[in-house]
């Protein structure tokens, strides 16, 4: 995507920022606890990170800082779904980040690119091996990619941007960004939550 914008993922593991860093140069949007995380915390402030809290009486807050970013060029990268997943589903996209391209100054101006992030495991591993999720600790999943033998693969699919003037409202954007990701996934993948 050439146009100002933003770029949606779905999301499957710490990984996704290296992969979706190899092709383009793009800020990533993480909540405030991940800066303070060993490893990937100081991987995150090193890339541009922009860190939001999750708490609504920042929300007006949050926004402004979005704007900010968006209208000096900068290409935010967020995942919807809240949270890191198997890599085998997508999971219901919140709509609350995209409000901030709503905005007078930001809403004719803004495309959206969705992205779908699509890890094979290794021959012989378990389809989930690269995900990420739940109460995985960082160390030890560092640690067996570390010692993989072999690798498999990732894909990383670029869907049609999308204007976002061509939505009434944030979550009607969400829902059909959502099916674009979930829709680039396998199809035993493409079932939701």
């Amino acid at each position: 995507m050439t146009r100002p914008g933003a770029v949606v993922s779905n999301h499957v593991s710490w990984l996704d920022i290296f992969a979706l860093n190899a092709r383009k140069r793009i800020y990533f949007v993480s909540k405030s606890e991940v800066a303070g995380w060993p490893g990937i915390g100081l991987l995150a402030k090193i890339t541009g990170t922009v860190f939001i809290a999750r708490d609504p009486r920042q929300a007006k807050h949050q926004q402004e800082v979005f704007e900010e970013r968006l209208l000096a060029g900068h290409k935010l990268l967020f995942f919807p779904e809240g949270t890191s997943t198997d890599g085998m589903r997508v999971l219901p996209f919140k709509s609350t980040l995209f409000q901030a391209f709503f905005t007078r100054e930001l809403r004719h101006e803004l495309h959206i690119q969705p992205v779908t992030v699509v890890y094979t495991a290794p021959a012989g591993e378990d389809a989930r091996f690269y995900g990420w999720w739940g109460a995985m600790e960082f160390g030890p999943h560092l640690a067996k990619m570390l010692a993989a033998k072999r690798h498999g693969s990732v894909k990383i699919i670029y869907h049609q941007p999308v204007k976002v003037d061509d939505f009434p409202n944030r979550k009607v954007l969400a829902a059909h960004v959502e099916g674009v990701v979930r829709g680039g996934m396998p199809r035993d993948r493409q079932i939701s939550g």
